[in-house]
């Protein structure tokens, strides 16, 4: 069988176990796949729901490979708008905190679009602080684990330039509405934002003004139905809030400001 027609077969499969992208997905495990059984276990791995991303190893993010491990909440394609708005405010040097981390997906690609920066990412998740140290230590950064600000530095109190962050911010109640492969193989303390989706987020508001810089950011993802609620933390928290959308990958991010 040609390769063609061995993507065509696998995206056959792939479909009737409910993939939507099945092509695209059939011809990155082709690719990926070392041996003709390695291929078959992949094959397999995604029919029963893990993600695609945590089979390859990584996932496409701003144009970077990140690496990716079983356990670790995968980036999406909408949070690349947090990227957006931070580069477009951002300078090389900058004093960068990646916060509820993940991959450190957000900060290496901030990184990577300024040229340099001074970065630092955290999570609560020992899977993702692993994960996280691959991709941000490389890069000079410095990968912390603990709850938010607590196993911060307190050098850096007051420098932050930058700080984002995607916390989980979907309601505990829509969990189960979730497609298979997030609410199955993420953990639930990367997607519960608690009864209206917003308590990580106001925690993290609530304390940013003490690590923002004088004119530092803070820029949370969250959705558009949620945003009001987001842009309410902010200004409890004594920023100024705005939201900005990037229809083109289904992306919100709220925008705060310290003021000087």
């Amino acid at each position: 069988m040609t390769q063609a027609g061995r993507a065509s077969d696998i995206a056959a499969r792939l479909r009737a176990a409910g993939s939507v992208f099945a092509e695209d997905e059939a011809a990155l495990l082709v690719a990926e796949a070392r041996t003709p059984e390695d291929l078959e276990s992949m094959i397999e791995r995604r029919i029963t729901g893990l993600p695609l991303e945590v089979i390859v190893g990584w996932a496409e993010f701003c144009g970077l490979r990140i690496a990716v491990e079983a356990g670790v909440f995968v980036p999406r394609r909408r949070t690349e708008v947090v990227v957006r708005e931070a580069v477009a405010v951002g300078r090389t040097g900058a004093v960068v905190l990646d916060l509820c981390c993940g991959t450190g997906a957000v900060g290496a690609a901030i990184h990577a679009a300024l040229g340099g920066v001074e970065l630092y990412a955290s999570d609560v998740e020992p899977a993702a602080v692993r994960c996280a140290r691959r991709n941000v230590e490389p890069l000079g950064g410095r990968v912390l684990e603990g709850d938010l600000y607590e196993p911060l530095p307190a050098s850096l109190r007051g420098r932050v330039d930058l700080l984002v962050v995607n916390a989980p911010y979907v309601p505990t109640e829509a969990i189960a509405l979730m497609p298979p492969e997030a609410r199955e193989h993420e953990p639930h303390v990367t997607l519960d934002g608690g009864m209206d989706g917003v308590d990580i987020q106001r925690r993290v508001a609530a304390g940013a003004a003490e690590w923002l810089a004088p004119g530092g950011r803070l820029l949370i993802e969250t959705s558009r139905e949620q945003a009001p609620l987001t842009v309410a933390a902010f200004r409890e928290g004594g920023l100024t809030a705005e939201v900005r959308r990037a229809d083109d990958v289904d992306g919100t991010v709220a925008i705060g400001v310290r003021a000087r």
